[in-house]
């Protein structure tokens, strides 16, 4: 995906933006799109945008359920956000087999979403407007392309969508938390780097580090959250109403 033209063209203007502050590299600018404008519309690079996430779901997944199991336990249904098509709600109900699974994103992705367990549903629409109700909400990998008045309004829907903390509510976020790492190598911090600057590139967003993370969650309305960092580049926040 990183590879294909439409990415490319936004990150070789990287030069001409560090010599020229005047100069954009957004892909917005470039392609008068965002990412998600361009899979509407470019159907090969929508299949490749899906097939990249979901490798990443395979992988994070996989360790997610396993070093940070806590944090789904006991959820009787959940609601994944931008949940493409659906490979991470598979995993989720793969290792929680008692789980309700919504799929929620964009008509065009749920359209193409294969259905491949009884246990997942998927529902579209726009998670600036509304969230499909659930006992809790999944944003995996969503809210570092967006801005922080995006992130706030996204926060603010999955909030409604969900009970009081009392009442078992919460939301999950898996994104980086910059600086934090396993073991805070090195290695990790230029990684996140190097992740921050794609991002910057490509889209109107930025990885963010707790402090960040904390003032999004108090601007959208949140009490408190928790924050496990032991799945590599990124971490896993459980956010409480």
């Amino acid at each position: 995906m990183i590879l294909d033209r439409h990415i490319m063209d936004s990150s070789q203007m990287l030069a001409d933006r560090l010599r020229r502050p005047d100069v954009s590299t957004s892909l917005r600018d470039h392609q008068r799109k965002d990412w998600w404008g361009l899979n509407a519309v470019r159907p090969q690079f929508n299949q490749i945008f899906n097939s990249a996430m979901e490798s990443d779901s395979t992988f994070v997944m996989d360790i997610v359920t396993h070093v940070a199991r806590e944090a789904f336990r006991g959820i009787g249904s959940l609601v994944d956000v931008g949940g493409g098509t659906g490979l991470t709600a598979s995993k989720l109900v793969e290792a929680f087999p008692d789980l309700h699974c919504i799929v929620f994103d964009l008509p065009h992705v749920i359209d193409t979403a294969p259905r491949a367990s009884a246990a997942i549903e998927f529902v579209s629409g726009d998670m600036f407007v509304e969230v499909p109700r659930a006992d809790a909400a999944l944003l995996k990998w969503i809210l570092h392309t967006r801005t922080d008045e995006e992130c706030i309004k996204i926060l603010k829907r999955c909030k409604e969508a969900i009970p009081p903390r009392e009442k078992g509510g919460k939301l999950i976020i898996i994104e980086i938390v910059a600086g934090m790492g396993v073991n805070d190598a090195q290695i990790t911090k230029e990684t996140q780097l190097l992740y921050d600057l794609h991002i910057m590139i490509n889209t109107t967003g930025k990885e963010r580090d707790e402090d960040e993370w904390h003032n999004l969650f108090v601007a959208a309305g949140f009490s408190d959250y928790k924050i496990t960092h032991s799945i590599g580049l990124r971490s896993v926040i459980e956010v409480y109403p």
